[in-house]
Formats: structure tokens, sequence, C-alpha cells
């Protein structure tokens, strides 16, 4: 994993995933990928049928998961991605599923 040192400058965000996204893996498969690119925060379903995470890590480290998420795992189809930026103090140690 590739943890950012402790003085490196992360970016947090905000993400919110619409499409065939419940049901076809996707927290699963989100805590995965997040977990091979370094990155921290969490995932979890949202009652509307969306999926929310806060992603937290270095730009680099966003950028490709979120490339990852417009997509996400093969049985899903993702109609959106929206997402913003969070300013946040606390640093997130791992990324997990809620």
């Amino acid at each position: 994993m590739n943890t950012p040192h402790q003085d490196t400058p992360l970016e947090t965000l905000s993400v919110r995933v619409t499409g065939k996204v419940q049901g076809v893996g996707f927290r699963l498969a989100t805590v995965r990928q997040a977990h091979l690119l370094g990155v921290a925060g969490w995932v979890r379903n949202a009652p509307d049928g969306s999926v929310e995470a806060l992603i937290q890590g270095t730009p680099d480290q966003i950028d490709l998961m979120l490339q990852w998420l417009r997509v996400g795992p093969p049985a899903a189809q993702v109609r959106e991605l929206a997402s913003e930026q969070v300013y946040e103090e606390r640093r997130y140690g791992r990324f997990e599923q809620r």
C-alpha cells in the first residue's frame, strides 16, 4: 500500500456514484481498489440507490481513484460521478466499507 508520508499534502473528496451501483459488488471492489492505490476514507450505499464515498490521498492517487470510480467493477453501470473537495483536517488511516 502506498500510504503518504505524514507531511504529504492530501486531497479529500466527497463522491457520489449513480447508476447500477448497488447489488453489484461496488463497495467491496472500491475498497480493494483504494487499498491498491493507497487511498484512505470510506464507501457506503446511500438510501437513494447511489454509492457515497469519501476519498483521501495525494492528487495522483485521487485522480486514479476517480478514474476507476467512473467505471467501477464489471457488473456496475455507472451513469454519473459527482465529486466535490472537502476541507478535512482528519487524516484517515485506511479505507473501509460502511
